[in-house]
């Protein structure tokens, strides 16, 4: 299995400002059981994320939901703000079963921001994004709010998630996007035109769930494949492959194991051949 001890992708400038190093890391996993309450074990999430920014993991994804609030708060603890860029979220509430349910308006998000900036400790969030386009007020309300929030300097940029181009479009009419995060990985590309809308316009796109949960369909036994000619994991595999297919990817793989974080940041290593990319293309 490949080994690094640093993060060796190549960087993106997000907002055209803020340079990070494109594996990045998703704090999604800090959490409870069904993402809800804290971790069973809080020294051992803490710990995730300062290993992170040791291994130059220097872009931190979060959201307000995820917990709720739990996963900002670790990142508050563990972590200076000076050592990484950190993006968070809102438009969804959450409940003890687990479920996630579209929410927002004006209010709601100027509520939102101001828990956020205290639970992360800090004066402006780096990256605020819109959770989902279903809340309950229009989506041109909902991104003038964000774009409000922006000029009144609580946030420095702002990004989309779970959108389609048509709503990339409208959003930027109203404020400069600076990402867009949705669901992508190389066995799920049903956000291609999204993915290549983002790198006409110089717009980070943000892959969640990067490696499928690790269930990658029928793309399991070409990443096998592909992992043996590198002595690799077919996940390190699926993150290189991100890496490799468009300049503007920035993969989020989670977890709440220093091992894995490990082995998620060696994928940044993998240089796959052409071949290898196209047969996983394909």
């Amino acid at each position: 299995m490949v080994e690094v001890s640093e993060n060796q992708s190549d960087t993106f400038d997000i907002g055209g400002e803020l340079t990070v190093n494109r594996l990045a890391f998703g704090a999604m996993r800090l959490t409870g059981e069904d993402i809800i309450g804290p971790p069973d074990d809080e020294t051992e999430a803490r710990e995730v994320l300062r290993r992170a920014v040791e291994m130059n993991v220097d872009f931190v994804d979060t959201a307000d939901s995820y917990g709720p609030g739990v996963s900002e708060r670790i990142v508050r603890e563990a972590i200076d703000a000076d050592d990484a860029v950190v993006g968070t979220k809102a438009g969804l509430l959450r409940n003890r079963s687990g479920d996630w349910i579209p929410h927002g308006g004006p209010d709601f998000f100027r509520n939102q921001v101001l828990c956020s900036l205290d639970r992360l400790g800090v004066k402006s969030i780096d990256l605020y994004q819109l959770h989902t386009p279903d809340v309950d007020c229009s989506f041109e309300d909902a991104v003038n709010t964000f774009a409000e929030l922006k000029d009144d300097g609580l946030v420095d940029h702002v990004g989309l998630s779970n959108v389609s181009v048509e709503q990339l479009d409208e959003a930027r009419e109203m404020v400069e996007v600076a990402t867009v995060q949705n669901e992508y990985n190389v066995g799920n590309r049903d956000h291609e035109d999204v993915l290549e809308a983002c790198e006409d316009a110089g717009i980070g796109f943000i892959s969640y769930f990067p490696i499928g949960g690790g269930e990658l369909g029928e793309k399991k036994s070409v990443l096998e494949d592909v992992a043996g000619n590198h002595d690799a994991t077919p996940r390190q595999v699926a993150l290189a492959w991100l890496l490799q297919h468009s300049p503007v990817t920035i993969p989020i793989p989670g977890t709440s194991s220093v091992d894995h974080l490990e082995q998620n940041v060696a994928a940044s290593a993998l240089e796959l051949s052409d071949d290898e990319m196209n047969r996983l293309g394909e």
